[in-house]
């Protein structure tokens, strides 16, 4: 097989009978250009375009490699229309376990291993370089964290967890299936070569036993199964059976050895080493990288205990010091602070706190190395602004960063108690699927013969994310004032701002139709006739909202064959409605009943959270059920980020800077089967 991925077509069958799914195969490091086992994500994903199939059954074993090259693949295969089948036949570990959550279904086998941990990278430089680093990897995981959630069912938050603790998370196949990674265990794969000569553990912290996880013989393609690779080959390439011919360095790889060797030159036994390595082209560049590597550590002590793995750890300078001290002193003198303890740990011994924010502007300037004495106030605050070097913007872009998210957070929003939570890679249509199902099995007639059953038609929601945002202006004259309420103040208005255009999008979607909600694929209201989501017109007793869950209960899936019995869970009222909703919920008895008798109440804790706005009108009520369970509305987000995003923007045409808010999201109805309206009485 071609050694770095194989990608066989769907082969015909007799008429009337389907096609037996495309195979994919990816058995390999991942994104390893370097290497011929390597699976490189522009020609895989170019194939996976070109691929006609309804179904693909993809197949790995691999220890992950690039994150970049995963993502490119893992959005591959969720474009792609086939339903996309996954067996990890040996592991799927770091990116390769999150390539296997585009699976529809994950299968691995009884012996088999999976392991989630967060993005690594090795990096050289300055402190500012390694905080870009570390940066750039916390971006990766929150990319990554969507996609965990989405398959295990874990809120977005638990997922990044994985990804940002710093362990490696070993699942056996059937902690993998407990955990909601995997969807079925199957059975023992054989194993054919150790693990030793396949692949490299030594970059993971704790790898799991070889015997346990060496990877299980790849099945050979038929003559009929021209992989992509192989049909990609030169001429020149020997044929199957053939020996190859023998690797020889290049000119321009002899290069890069003298270039390798070149800083060691004054080292005698360095010396000797290229000149041993150089004579022998058959020695690849990693081999020769490994051994002056190892020449160059003898004699020296492990920078680390043996068997642990090494850490990069970096020191707070002075500039951050002095940068985090002007931050918490603009923060508690501005109020943004509540908790009391936090703002006395904010301002014990912080030197910024008797400063101006001019002030502040000078000191950025001496830590840049900038003369100011010569400069009166608007030019200490305009050079502060202008010149390269100067963190005061940045200081700026701190507080009023962690100001908006503050204010984000703390905002009382409701839509997060009925809608569903979710996550798109990009700003196209991304669509929701819902299966269909079987129905009861037929019985086998007097002869034996089984009935031949149709595959169950699906359906689709879809959801895309937009951009929302606003840019706001901070004048030099406000530093000079010391006017924090002006750009802090505002910093605080756009948090809440933010998460009140969510919460009131999600309202205007409800209140489409007259309140029965926007039109979905079918032509029709989310709420309608047709639907059977909509319940007679009736005040809001404890007969009514029985009624409301008997409606929701009776609900079937996609194809009809099967009742769904969902529950509702969250009530949604007009504000007036709340007080009387909650005393029906949490009576022992009918609050209605006339005379006051002991009729026990049947709805009694029916609901586990009962919400009551101003944003909606009237009478009518709406139930959910669990979005957990049965998502009606959903809120995606940008690569799941919630949070309100801020950057700055030195401008010409305002004295002073400009900053810029945005959020992108979006919002949609993506089935009607949890949910049940009552317009009232």
């Amino acid at each position: 097989m071609a050694k770095w991925y194989e990608l066989k077509a769907s082969i015909p069958q007799a008429a009337g009978e389907p096609p037996k799914p495309a195979e994919l195969l990816i058995y390999g490091n991942i994104g390893d250009r370097w290497n011929e086992d390597g699976v490189v994500a522009s020609e895989l994903v170019r194939d996976l375009s070109a691929l006609e199939a309804d179904t693909i059954n993809l197949r790995i074993n691999s220890y992950g490699g690039s994150v970049p090259d995963g993502l490119a693949i893992y959005n591959a295969l969720r474009r792609h229309k086939a339903a996309i089948n996954v067996f990890v036949d040996g592991v799927a570990i770091s990116c390769a376990s999150y390539i296997a959550m585009a699976g529809d279904t994950i299968t691995m086998a009884k012996n088999s291993q999976m392991m989630i941990h967060a993005p690594w990278t090795f990096a050289y430089g300055n402190s500012n370089d390694m905080r870009e680093q570390a940066d750039i990897l916390d971006r990766y995981a929150k990319a990554m964290a969507s996609a965990y959630a989405d398959k295990s069912g874990k809120t977005y938050e638990d997922a990044l967890a994985l990804l940002t603790d710093g362990k490696d998370h070993w699942y056996l196949a059937d902690e993998a299936k407990a955990e909601g990674f995997a969807d079925e265990v199957g059975e023992e794969v054989a194993v054919a070569a150790s693990l030793a000569n396949s692949f490299d553990l030594s970059r993971f912290k704790a790898a799991a036993p070889a015997a346990a996880i060496a990877p299980p013989q790849v099945p050979q393609p038929t003559a009929a199964a021209v992989t992509t690779k192989e049909a990609s080959m030169p001429a020149t390439v020997p044929a199957a059976g053939q020996p190859a011919a023998p690797y020889a360095r290049t000119k321009d790889e002899n290069t890069q050895v003298l270039a390798m060797f070149k800083p060691f030159a004054s080292r005698p036994e360095i010396a000797a080493l290229q000149t041993e390595v150089l004579a022998d082209p058959g020695l690849t560049i990693e081999a020769i990288q490994a051994r002056l590597l190892t020449e160059m550590g003898k004699g020296a002590e492990p920078a680390v205990p043996q068997n642990s793995f090494p850490k990069i750890e970096t020191v707070s300078d002075e500039a951050d010091k002095a940068r985090e001290a002007a931050v918490n002193a603009i923060l508690v003198k501005a109020g943004v602070v509540a908790d009391a303890e936090k703002r006395r740990a904010m301002s014990a011994s912080n030197p910024a706190m008797s400063l101006s924010l001019v002030e502040m502007a000078k000191a950025a300037l001496v830590r840049s190395g900038i003369r100011h004495d010569h400069l009166d106030k608007m030019g200490v605050v305009a050079a502060a602004f202008t010149q390269g070097t100067s963190d005061f913007p940045v200081l700026l872009e701190n507080a009023m960063h962690k100001t908006l998210q503050t204010s984000y957070a703390i905002a009382a929003n409701t839509w997060n108690r009925f809608c569903a939570t979710g996550s798109v890679s990009d700003f196209r249509a991304h669509n929701r699927y819902r299966t269909g199902s079987f129905g009861s099995l037929d019985a086998v007639n007097e002869l034996g013969e089984y009935v031949n059953k149709s595959i169950p038609d699906g359906e689709k929601g879809s959801i895309a994310a937009t951009t929302k945002g606003n840019i706001i202006n901070l004048s030099r004259r406000a530093i000079i004032d010391d006017d924090l309420g002006v750009f802090v103040g505002l910093a605080n208005m756009l948090g809440r701002a933010a998460a009140r255009t969510v919460e009131a999008d999600v309202y205007a979607l409800l209140a489409l139709n007259s309140g029965a909600g926007p039109t979905m694929g079918d032509g029709k209201a989310l709420f309608h006739a047709d639907h059977g989501n909509i319940t007679t017109s009736a005040a809001i007793t404890m007969a009514a909202l029985d009624l409301d869950r008997v409606a929701m209960a009776s609900q079937k899936d996609v194809s009809g064959n099967d009742y769904l019995d969902l529950r509702p869970a969250v009530l949604l009222v007009p504000i007036g409605l709340g007080g009387t909703a909650r005393s029906i919920n949490d009576a022992q008895y009918d609050p209605d009943t006339a005379n006051k008798m002991h009729k026990p109440n049947i709805v009694n804790g029916l609901f586990r959270d009962i919400v009551d706005t101003p944003r909606l009108s009237g009478n009518r009520r709406y139930l959910f059920a669990d979005p957990s369970e049965a998502p009606v509305l959903e809120v995606a987000f940008l690569d799941g980020n919630q949070n309100p995003y801020l950057e700055l923007q030195n401008s010409f045409d305002v004295d002073g800077a400009r900053y810029k808010v945005r959020l992108d999201y979006g919002v949609a109805a993506v089935d009607y089967r949890g949910a049940v309206t009552n317009a009232g009485g």
